[in-house]
């Protein structure tokens, strides 16, 4: 599935209705998981999830990973978009918060999140979901969006459905 996801074209930086962008990733979903099937490492899931969810999140200007690399501690994982901060502390920002709580941060405006990391002064609005591999915290998806409210709770909902698929614990891993 080298040509990536078929969906029809939209500009980088465009918010679209939440209805269209709930219809537009649930259109790439099977293809998103076609692309997974079989899939084991860590890192290839990573890479090809933030590449994928990319070209379907039209609205997102910074789309990947931060992996747990210590005790309370994140580093930049496989992402698209602009530089991204190079370490994270589970005290610090969206993603700190993630990690720290194990849940779901769905922030609509980030300016009103308090310590919020400022990697890209663009972003206005933040989704961060836990990536768990059996019950051990691994990693955290971060989406972020210049527009305020660019990421809804149905949103939030499929794709912690679809961390939840991706990154079951296989025996042995």
């Amino acid at each position: 599935m080298s040509e990536g996801i078929l969906l029809a074209k939209v500009a980088r930086g465009t918010l679209l209705p939440e209805p269209e962008r709930v219809a537009r990733l649930r259109e790439a979903l099977p293809q998103i998981e076609a692309a997974l099937a079989g899939e084991t490492d860590d890192v290839a899931i990573q890479a090809t999830l933030a590449c994928l969810l990319w070209e379907t999140l039209p609205q997102a200007n910074w789309c990947g990973f931060y992996r747990v690399v210590g005790e309370r501690l994140l580093a930049v994982g496989p992402y698209q978009g602009g530089m991204g901060c190079l370490r994270i502390p589970f005290e610090r920002g969206v993603c700190g918060a993630c990690a720290r709580t194990g849940l779901t941060q769905l922030v609509p405006d980030v300016h009103a999140f308090p310590g919020h990391i400022a990697c890209d002064d663009a972003t206005r609005s933040e989704l961060v979901i836990p990536v768990h591999s059996g019950t051990r915290l691994v990693a955290v998806l971060d989406l972020d969006c210049p527009h305020r409210e660019g990421f809804s709770a149905t949103e939030a909902r499929i794709l912690e459905a679809l961390m939840e698929r991706s990154f079951k614990a296989p025996a042995g891993r």
